[in-house]
């Protein structure tokens, strides 16, 4: 990760609580604690059977029939709930609670979920148009955040994001962090980056996710932080920003 963000400063203004965010991240950890109680063999049947295999859905390979658990359609889904290691769902449920709730309240709980899994679908179809003959199975979230940061980017590129540089704690822009987080994927394979990072998965789903997002939010929520509202209003569709809570807002962005 280039960074790690701790904390923004953007409040809620249309949900009190970001539902789908906070079922996203125990039933993701859930998944992975099957694969870890599923010992070597069955964890790795569960990667090959659940992870979207390139090959596969290119049609240049068939998987072994006793590893077919989906059909390989289906991996664009099941795919993102599967996880290396724990760092690897650790780093992605972050990112998911910093900046995920922000992006859920531009357009609400049930097409945020068709969001997320849309944009992590089509990360996994970038790896596949970049290396459609590979045969190694792509696990993780990590598309369908690259979405949400996406998003965010184009929602609330001025607001600030706490991350640790070095060991002393900040305030950065987010626009600032985004389009590092952004950039380094490209440095990191233009100079023989991890072999076991899908770079274009992020890349695609970073793309999907700024393009989506005028798509799915409601149509008053402004973009690029331009007219947001101060804190302590939320939008009711129709109206527009009203005061709720008599101006009260959590510290959670």
């Amino acid at each position: 990760m280039p960074f790690i963000p701790l904390h923004d400063d953007t409040p809620r203004y249309l949900i009190a609580r970001p539902w789908t965010v906070w079922c996203l991240i125990p039933i993701t950890a859930l998944c992975f604690l099957v694969q870890m109680v599923s010992g070597s063999e069955g964890g790795l049947r569960l990667i090959y059977g659940l992870g979207v295999i390139p090959a596969t859905l290119s049609g240049e390979a068939q998987l072994a029939d006793e590893l077919v658990l989906v059909d390989p359609v289906v991996t664009l889904l099941s795919y993102q709930f599967l996880h290396g290691d724990f760092m690897h769902l650790f780093g992605n449920m972050l990112f998911l609670w910093v900046f995920g709730d922000n992006v859920e309240d531009a357009m609400g709980h049930v097409r945020f979920l068709i969001f997320y899994l849309l944009c992590g679908a089509l990360a996994g179809l970038a790896q596949l148009l970049v290396d459609p003959a590979s045969t190694t199975p792509l696990i993780g979230a990590s598309g369908a955040i690259s979405g949400i940061l996406g998003a965010y980017l184009i929602l609330h590129p001025k607001a600030k994001v706490l991350v640790p540089v070095i060991i002393i704690p900040l305030y950065l822009p987010a626009w600032l962090l985004l389009i590092f987080w952004f950039g380094f994927q490209f440095f990191a394979l233009a100079n023989g980056g991890d072999s076991n990072v899908a770079w274009w998965a992020h890349i695609g789903g970073f793309i999907a996710g700024a393009a989506l997002i005028p798509l799915f939010r409601y149509r008053a929520v402004p973009l690029f932080g331009l007219g947001d509202p101060p804190g302590g209003v939320t939008l009711r569709r129709g109206v527009g920003w009203q005061p709720r809570n008599g101006g009260r807002r959590g510290p959670w962005g």
